[in-house]
């Protein structure tokens, strides 16, 4: 009898991983991708329901994903360092989920095999998303902070039952 090998994200640090398997680490929720406020004074981060530029809000994908960097000079080239220090990482996100030694979610595609099950987990910001950042003024982001893609959606924290999602 041969023993099933474990998932790569169980075996492997994020700086082991291939490139494909660190890509496929990401769930397409569209979070990280939310333009940010930081206050001067405090440093706290703010996150806003407004997507970046780039940002598909259908898809919650990146437009030009290869060219985001010269696009937009802000955008932040996640590394395995930064998975585990950025604050303002969704608390869902895998990168952040491997890097603190926990396991995927029942709803990540790379367990459940349906890119859907982010959404069918509430976890995905598509339809959930107004404007992106050339559609609103500067000023105008405060009144798009939100808290929810902070939060861990609470459908996604049950997995499901014979297709129906288990309440708790």
């Amino acid at each position: 009898m041969s023993q099933v090998e474990s998932p790569f994200w169980r075996r492997k640090t994020l700086e082991e991983m291939t490139r494909e398997e660190w890509e496929s680490l990401c769930d397409g929720c569209g979070r990280c991708c939310l333009i940010k406020l930081e206050d001067e004074d405090d440093g706290r981060v703010y996150t806003t329901d407004v997507g970046c530029r780039l940002l598909d809000k259908a898809s919650c994908r990146c437009c030009d994903y290869k060219n985001r960097k010269r696009e937009v000079p802000d955008c932040i080239q996640l590394s395995p360092e930064l998975a585990r220090t950025l604050k303002w990482l969704p608390p869902t996100c895998a990168y952040r989920l491997v890097a603190r030694g926990q396991d995927l979610p029942w709803w990540h595609p790379l367990v459940s095999g349906r890119p859907e099950t982010v959404v069918e987990a509430g976890v995905s910001a598509a339809g959930r998303i107004p404007a992106g950042e050339d559609e609103v003024s500067t000023d105008g982001l405060f009144s798009h902070i939100r808290t929810w893609p902070t939060r861990w959606p609470r459908k996604a924290r049950f997995k499901p039952r014979n297709g129906n999602r288990e309440e708790g």
